[in-house]
């Protein structure tokens, strides 16, 4: 018995657009990382890149529950010693709202190379503007 390996044909990948407006980020991260792994396919393989394309727009508006809008931080770490930084999700929100969506797929994606390339494949605004309408994305629904 052989092993079934898809044909992945880069040039039909399809592009999706999603609305974070009052969209909970966690189902909205696990929603987006899905399709970019390309879980939602009949195809689907674990170690081969089949996911599509995904553009998230209105980054600032996406919302979270419980108390994590006061108590959840971001750490980031320079490599000097005592350069730790905390940033409360305020301020992540206030000056890079992409990266509330951007920290929580990656999150969800492999730690290899397969999910850097994923990652890439990941395109996260602050407005309801985006440059790839020429792609023609097709809307994305998020339940719940």
């Amino acid at each position: 018995m052989k092993t079934f390996l898809p044909k992945i044909d880069v040039d039909k990948r399809k592009w999706h657009v999603v609305d974070a407006k009052d969209v909970v980020l966690g189902r909205l991260a696990t929603k987006v990382a899905d399709v970019l792994r390309g879980k939602d396919k009949p195809t689907f393989t674990p170690h081969l890149d089949a996911g599509d394309f995904v553009v998230v727009i209105n980054a600032e508006q996406v919302r979270l529950t419980g108390k994590k809008e006061d108590q959840k931080t971001y750490m980031s770490y320079s490599g000097y010693f005592g350069n730790e930084r905390y940033r409360s999700v305020p301020e992540v929100r206030q000056a890079h709202p992409d990266r509330l969506i951007l920290h929580a797929v990656k999150g969800m994606l492999p730690k290899n190379r397969l999910g850097r390339k994923l990652l890439t494949k990941l395109k996260v605004y602050r407005g309801s503007e985006h440059p790839h309408e020429a792609q023609q994305p097709e809307a994305l629904e998020i339940g719940g």
